[in-house]
């Protein structure tokens, strides 16, 4: 069986099943024991000096593991290749959670904030009803990227342990590669090494999202407003997303009590929003996804 072949069964097997919670209460899920590994070495090597230098050795570490596992489950044949690429996948999950704010919201304003605080590391608690739909809708577009394309890019290009070193580097980032006291050098080669396994993933990301939503007209306008992302790569999906059903992401937020002044990405939509601009980007969700199936379905034929 094809690599392709594989993933079009493992986009498949994802979006029918999820992370079933019968069995991630019973085994612990793949994520969780790389995040174990890397809390490892963080406890471990992230103290003294010449962190910059030790960050990047936890990170060999990490994802030569990575590609050594990947390399040995893969001998075990394409039925335990295309199970472990399915559970790495996370549309219907994404999709899940990102519903579940829309469905909070449409109860009341602080549903919709403990649904969202699941899926956001911003301050929820004095968000209004707008702003919760924002970082959930960000959210979708963002982690459609990182959390389907990117590991389906990487699953592509070098099989089991390319999806593995992949999902390795961007967990890591999302632990410890941040620009804190704690992290500033000990994390910044998981952060930049993530930047880049992104970068195609998170164009061909807003593309998937931008060319059936009717929007690549405005190319020139998305490419504009993902610079002003202070992320290189999540501006992009969340500029087509923005584009794609005529809202303003992005914008002032706050993190740990303090207010930061992000530029806005599409300003010129609507920022009065709420569950149906949430149930519109989930749409673009699974249009995207579909999108992808059928590329993958064509690389797998051809």
């Amino acid at each position: 069986m094809s690599t392709a072949a594989s993933l079009v069964i493992a986009l498949l097997l994802d979006a029918a099943l999820g992370e079933p919670r019968w069995l991630w209460s019973r085994l612990p899920h793949p994520a969780v024991l790389m995040g174990r590994a890397i809390a490892g070495l963080d406890r471990r090597l992230n103290h003294g000096g010449n962190r910059l230098a030790k960050g990047a050795a936890a990170l060999l570490l990490l994802t030569t593991g990575a590609a050594l596992l990947g390399t040995g489950l893969a001998q075990a044949g394409p039925v335990v290749e295309t199970a472990v690429a399915a559970i790495l996948l996370a549309q219907r999950s994404l999709v899940q959670h990102v519903r579940a704010v829309a469905d909070g919201l449409r109860v009341s304003l602080q549903d919709g904030r403990r649904a969202v605080a699941m899926i956001v590391s911003r301050d929820t608690a004095a968000m209004d009803r707008s702003a919760v739909a924002r970082s959930a809708i960000e959210s979708a577009a963002e982690n459609l990227s990182d959390g389907v394309i990117a590991p389906a890019f990487w699953f592509l290009i070098g099989g089991l342990p390319g999806l593995l070193v992949y999902k390795t580097v961007n967990t890591a980032d999302s632990m410890i590669g941040y620009r804190t006291p704690a992290y500033e050098h000990f994390g910044k080669p998981a952060a930049r090494l993530d930047d880049l396994l992104n970068w195609i993933p998170a164009r061909l990301t807003c593309a998937l999202i931008g060319v059936p939503a009717g929007v690549a007209h405005a190319w020139r306008g998305i490419v504009a407003d993902a610079r002003l992302h202070r992320s290189p790569n999540a501006g992009w999906p969340e500029a087509a997303m923005a584009r794609a059903i005529g809202v303003a992401l992005a914008g002032p937020r706050a993190y740990d009590g303090q207010m930061h002044d992000f530029p806005w990405v599409g300003g010129a939509g609507a920022r009065v929003i709420g569950p149906a601009q949430i149930d519109a980007a989930i749409r673009h969700l699974w249009i995207a996804w579909a999108l992808a199936m059928g590329l993958a379905m064509a690389l797998a034929l051809f």
